[in-house]
């Protein structure tokens, strides 16, 4: 069988199925018996194999060995969105050329892209663990106007799964099968670097990729000199072979104006990008731009494949030490304060400078479809935009740390212990019941409920604060240590602020709901007898009325004044059903 794919032989007109990604598979494995082994990792919902190739001249192929040998592994993870299949077709290739076979097959109208040879023998220092097609089942729904704002191949997977769940979302959450699946590979192999190949939606502009690295902005502070020693080590490297390359996504701050600018992107661990930071370790993200054709594209994600396979090789002994340590630190972060959202700076010094953008000449007329403006490109005519960039970001959620860790109470033991367990997280079940007085509570002051699903689930943002409270705890319930190397993981997923938690996610939805209910007439009663009983009850609620006019215009928000200081009030409504601890494991 020929090892070009079929996007090679079609000259990039096309991209091949599944049906290709396995036999590909089998044929490297077959040609380079020493150096390649592919294996099946999952099953998508609709049944269908998730398959992994594993390369390299290391001598390791199973992770205990790569642990072991201290090899470096990269993974190159494609077709999370199998519309944008330029990083499946450019890991063939690129592993193809890493091998030592024939370079990736240039189109016969040339593209302005060059593809240098690799460096040395990366393979002899590294393993690449390759996922051609994360999300099979999207990957076989195919159809020609999957991705119409995209210059080819003419017809591509499909961005959601067979449960119409985009996979970069789901990271934190992991309710797709196929997400599942990714989490214990990842358990497993445990990469040192994961690259996720995209293709970028947005405006028409002349550079040709872009690449962002974490931990840059988030994460471990100590990793973040080699993460952007890596981002700019690669954008060099595709700068020499002839890319404009990015160190941001570039979408217009206000959709379709790209007047407006552009600013750093702040990735929350339901991302690819924003999740590997929160376990240590590096993640690149490379995003071509839609607009170039197939060829350019395809070409420009093996240059980052094999550029990230060189850096490797290179540093890859140096970066896993750095990570190694960086585990260690995470293993003694409770009682510090931990950043767990960030955001684009707007407000700090230096924030907002002003960029020379390679943009191409547009118009923004009104519409006569939309009736607003709308913006149409020249790409013929290269145009110099001058426009706002803001570079930095800034915490938008700190917090501090549990001493000991997180008490996870009997009743959703079952259902915490699966995600923790999926996340590769350390936990024990409580043999006897207790009680605990140094327990911390959360208890929301405001609860918002989205008002549409997002990716199958209704949100829920909370505020409020821990305080001291003491909660006895039934056998069967769990201790979590915040002692572990992925603390910052468990905090992402177990404070209810965190923007990707299981409470943003609507997992303890239900606690955030009145069960018991209060007639009118029957809160009029007993609100009567409070007052005439509580003289500072009375003060209050007088005070009230005079100073806060919509509360006094709310006949609900009044009653419910009264309902909430009753005996009869739920003390467990809109109570956050985890707790924290200062105690640690040795004293559960």
């Amino acid at each position: 069988m020929t090892l070009q794919t079929l996007a090679e032989q079609s000259q990039f007109r096309l991209t091949g199925r599944l049906d290709e990604v396995e036999a590909l598979c089998a044929a490297f494995a077959e040609r380079w018996p020493e150096a390649a082994r592919s294996f099946v990792y999952g099953q998508s919902a609709e049944g269908r194999p998730m398959r992994a190739l594993l390369v390299s001249r290391a001598g390791a192929f199973t992770p205990e060995a790569l642990r072991e040998r201290r090899i470096p592994l990269l993974m190159v993870q494609a077709g999370i969105h199998p519309g944008e299949s330029d990083g499946k077709d450019a890991g063939f290739a690129a592993l193809r050329e890493l091998l030592g076979a024939e370079p990736l097959e240039a189109p016969a109208s040339g593209s302005p892209i060059e593809t240098h040879a690799p460096e040395g023998d990366p393979l002899s220092r590294v393993a690449i663990l390759f996922v051609p097609a994360f999300n099979t089942d999207g990957h076989e729904r195919t159809g020609r106007w999957n991705r119409p704002n995209q210059a080819g191949p003419e017809e591509t997977g499909w961005r959601a799964t067979a449960h119409n769940l985009n996979l970069n979302r789901d990271y934190t959450k992991a309710d797709a099968p196929e997400m599942r699946a990714m989490l214990a590979l990842l358990r497993d192999w445990d990469p040192l670097v994961s690259a996720d190949m995209h293709v970028t939606d947005g405006a028409d502009f002349e550079p040709d990729v872009s690449i962002q690295v974490e931990p840059v902005q988030l994460g471990d502070p100590h990793l973040r000199p080699t993460g952007t020693a890596l981002r700019d080590a690669l954008l060099a490297k595709l700068t020499a072979q002839g890319s404009l390359a990015l160190p941001f996504y570039p979408e217009p701050v206000v959709e379709d104006d790209p007047s407006s600018g552009f600013q750093v992107t702040a990735y929350s661990p339901r991302y690819s990008t924003g999740y590997f930071p929160t376990r240590n370790r590096y993640t690149v993200l490379v995003e071509t731009h839609s607009w170039k054709d197939y060829a350019t594209r395809v070409r420009v994600s093996r240059n980052a494949i094999v550029g990230l396979a060189e850096l490797v090789a290179t540093h890859g002994t140096a970066w896993g030490e750095a990570v190694r340590e960086a585990d260690r630190r995470a293993s003694s972060l409770g009682g510090e304060d931990v950043v767990l959202d960030v955001e684009a700076d707007e407000d700090g010094p230096g924030s907002v400078e002003t960029v020379d953008f390679r943009g191409f000449a547009y118009t923004r007329d009104l519409s006569p479809i939309s009736g607003e403006p709308v913006t149409v490109y020249d790409p013929g005519t290269p145009q110099i935009w001058r426009v706002p960039y803001r570079g930095h970001v800034a915490p938008s959620l700190t917090v501090r740390a549990p001493r000991g860790g997180y008490l996870v109470p009997r009743p959703y033991a079952p259902l915490v212990a699966d995600r923790l367990t999926l996340h590769g997280l350390e936990f024990r079940t409580l043999d006897r019941a207790t009680d605990h007085p140094d327990t911390e509570v959360f208890r929301t002051t405001a609860a918002h409920f989205s008002s549409e699903p997002f990716e199958g689930r209704m949100r829920l943002t909370v505020e409020g604060s821990w305080r001291p409270e003491p909660q006895p705890l039934p056998a069967g319930s769990l201790f979590v240590p915040i002692a572990q190397p992925r603390a910052r993981l468990l905090m992402a997923l177990l404070e209810p602020r965190a923007s990707d938690s299981l409470t943003a996610w609507g997992f303890f939805n239900a606690h955030f709901e009145e069960k018991e209910y209060v007639e009118p007439y029957v809160t009029e009663i007993f609100a009567q007898r409070m007052l005439d009983e509580d003289p500072a009850l009375t003060a209050e609620f007088r005070d009230r009325l005079t100073t806060d006019p919509a509360f006094a215009a709310d006949p609900e928000a009044r009653r419910d004044f009264f309902r909430r200081r009753h005996s009869s009030w739920d003390t467990r409504f809109a109570l956050y059903p985890i707790l924290r601890t200062a105690q640690s494991a040795g004293d559960h």
